[in-house]
């Protein structure tokens, strides 16, 4: 946002001024959320060691929090893309959830060399998001039907396809007798079809996390400094300019619906494939809300590719961390609220910015009358 001449103040003190909203907001959420546990009759200090302990200080966990990191940031960076086009799109549970199927329905079928089943699930896990958020794009511009409306919409009907899924032998049903139909699990993917791992400090990373980072990287390059992203921003920021330079609002619409949903997809065949999630098996609920709380992730980044990353991260570490609650006597769900006084805290400040910004050239506008 550009800075008025009038208003007398230099970039260095804007900076300042958002810092320390930034910092004023972040500190009323966590005292609010202190407050919140010593109501419930535990002591903060306690959560906030175990929320931390949980989620990195503990040997090992901080590799488990990035596991969950990378869905959560392919989910967020894929809602940035549809939003550019100012199209929304909160199906991504539904979208991860066919991807996810479509990866494992891949993995148990083909016989190849392991590297290249790797590569044929995830494309399989991209094609199934990116198809299955087609349909709602392919509503919205040749039905005018509302994306927001169907994309909702299609996660219930993802969730019984694979629910049928996972009744079946011939779809994605384990087909071996111990396990029975009442167990609803896929077939366990192959050790050679598995995302490769690597230790650090103790922790376990697929590899996965790497190709994660620089799949944003590009993205976020794309949108910023490529004639694509800047058709897609003029696309959804004003569609009568972008037709008046020829620019198709259907055609960039339905290539960001595909790719939201695509990398959708490719969040729920990393889940599969990483070793984080089920134990490399589809199974019921396997998208554990992954796509809901990816949404979160892109409004808390404000549509911005770079801060997908720790943002993904901060709510990674709250989901992990969770789990060492239950010593401190605790409810897990305690750590929702947290995460919603977390969300209410870092979407105030642009808020908050622009009142004033906007007070400030009425202002500067009055004294010039």
């Amino acid at each position: 946002m550009s800075l008025a001449v009038g208003s007398g103040r230099g970039t260095g003190g804007r900076v300042v001024e958002v810092v320390t909203i930034y910092v004023v907001c972040g500190m009323a959420a966590l005292v609010f959320s202190g407050l919140i546990v010593e109501a419930v009759g535990s002591d903060w200090t306690d959560v906030g060691k175990a929320l931390l302990n949980g989620s990195v200080l503990k040997p090992g966990r901080w590799g488990g929090t990035i596991g969950v990191t990378i869905p959560l940031a392919m989910v967020a960076i894929g809602t940035i893309i549809s939003t550019k086009a100012n199209l929304v799109n909160i199906g991504q549970e539904g979208q991860l959830l066919v991807g996810a199927a479509t990866a494992t329905y891949v993995g148990s079928r083909i016989s190849a060399p392991g590297p290249i089943v790797v590569v044929l699930i995830l494309l399989a896990g991209v094609l199934g998001g990116a198809l299955w958020s087609g349909i709602a794009g392919g509503l919205r511009y040749w039905r005018k039907v509302p994306e927001v409306l169907t994309t909702l919409l299609l996660v219930a009907v993802a969730s019984n396809l694979v629910g049928y899924g996972l009744k079946n032998p011939w779809l994605l049903l384990d087909p071996e007798a111990k396990l029975g139909n009442r167990n609803m699990v896929s077939r366990q993917l192959p050790l050679d079809t598995r995302m490769p791992r690597i230790t650090l400090w103790g922790n376990e990373i697929s590899i996965s996390a790497f190709l994660a980072v620089a799949l944003i990287l590009l993205v976020g390059w794309m949108l910023s400094r490529t004639i694509w992203g800047f058709r897609l921003t003029v696309v959804g920021q004003n569609r009568r300019v972008a037709t008046r330079f020829g620019i198709s609002e259907s055609a960039h619409g339905m290539i960001a619906m595909f790719a939201s949903g695509g990398f959708a997809g490719l969040a729920g065949a990393f889940m599969l494939t990483g070793g984080d999630f089920a134990n490399y098996r589809l199974v019921p609920g396997f998208s554990v809300n992954i796509g809901w709380v990816g949404l979160l992730v892109a409004l808390v980044a404000n549509n911005r590719a770079m801060a997908v990353i720790p943002m993904a991260f901060v709510f990674a570490s709250l989901r992990t961390g969770s789990g060492f609650l239950a010593s401190t006597g605790i409810e897990r769900r305690v750590t929702d609220v947290v995460q919603g006084l977390i969300v209410l805290a870092l979407l105030l400040p642009p808020a908050i910015m622009f009142i004033r910004e906007r007070r400030r050239a009425l202002a500067s506008a009055r004294s010039r009358v």
